[in-house]
């Protein structure tokens, strides 16, 4: 058997793929070894593994996360092999998993809008080229925390037009002092600030302020990370993650005023690894290359 993941800093979506090519779908909290240890990873994934599932079974994992870049690679494979014992681990960015899932392996543009933000150039192989979105803290730009963060400030210092702000407070009932507590008590502020992006989402006291706040979000987002890439315009615009897919009108909209055309843009990649994977496995060819 084995395990392929896909994880963002909110969730990981799992697929465990039997010998006999039946998959069955979990899923968990996300782990970004940034901001979890091997023991949170362990002590939170234990008690969500199926209950048929025998981790001595287990021969292989293919993680994909948020934040696993080389020197944060040992968190992931401390928790895993702890746990499954007689799996091989491999592991890399969340990003090479999406790539893998909606180019295959074909060459291409590809982005994720999520929790958090990441994009790259892939050759069909690997990542050739990545524009660090910086982390919550100093970028960002486009994902579920940067637009959440907004719907905050706009919330607090009253800029929001006063019906949407009426509706605001008769979802959550929050206080300017309950915020500003909250956001800076939380061990996961970035989690916190993104769970608003559903308020935005649903929103209809004003259609207009709401569609201009996620297209200002988008805007930053192609400006500073999508239109830096040599000759972006050249390749479709592909995207995957839960922000990306909820506002993909508007998505799309400001991918065509930058001048590139959209491509394919799913809720999560996790189907797409795990038929790659499977494919992998049946036919006896080669997997990605081990990371860890």
């Amino acid at each position: 058997m084995i395990l392929v993941a896909d994880s963002g800093s909110t969730k990981t979506n799992w697929c465990l793929i039997s010998a006999e090519h039946k998959k069955y779908y979990f899923d968990t909290e996300g782990y970004n070894p940034y901001f979890v240890n091997p023991q949170y990873i362990t002590g939170s994934l234990l008690p969500c593994l199926p209950q048929s599932l025998d981790p001595q079974k287990v021969t292989s994992i293919y993680f994909y996360g948020a934040g696993c870049f080389d020197e944060k690679l040992h968190i992931i494979n401390t928790a895993l092999s702890g746990i499954f014992t007689n799996a091989s681990i491999h592991a890399g960015l969340d990003l090479l998993g999406s790539a893998k899932a909606l180019l295959g392996d074909k060459q291409g543009f590809i982005a994720i809008l999520g929790t958090g933000t990441n994009s790259c150039l892939y050759d069909g192989t690997k990542i050739t080229a990545n524009i660090d979105s910086l982390g919550y803290l100093l970028g960002d730009e486009g994902s579920g925390f940067y637009i959440g963060r907004k719907i905050l400030s706009d919330y607090v210092r009253e800029y929001m037009p006063l019906p949407v702000r009426e509706e605001f407070f008769t979802t959550y009932v929050l206080t300017r002092e309950t915020i500003m507590e909250l956001v800076y008590s939380e061990k996961l502020p970035n989690r916190f600030c993104a769970q608003f992006t559903k308020f935005i989402s649903t929103s209809i006291a004003d259609k207009t302020y709401t569609h201009d706040l996620i297209k200002s979000a988008f805007t930053d987002f192609f400006a500073n990370l999508v239109a830096r890439y040599e000759n972006y315009q050249h390749y479709t615009f592909n995207c995957t993650g839960s922000i990306g897919y909820t506002f993909k009108d508007i998505l799309t909209e400001t991918a065509e005023a930058f001048g590139m055309q959209a491509g394919t843009i799913i809720k999560r990649p996790i189907e797409g690894l795990a038929d790659y994977h499977a494919q992998q496995l049946f036919s006896a060819i080669p997997v990605c290359p081990q990371a860890s």
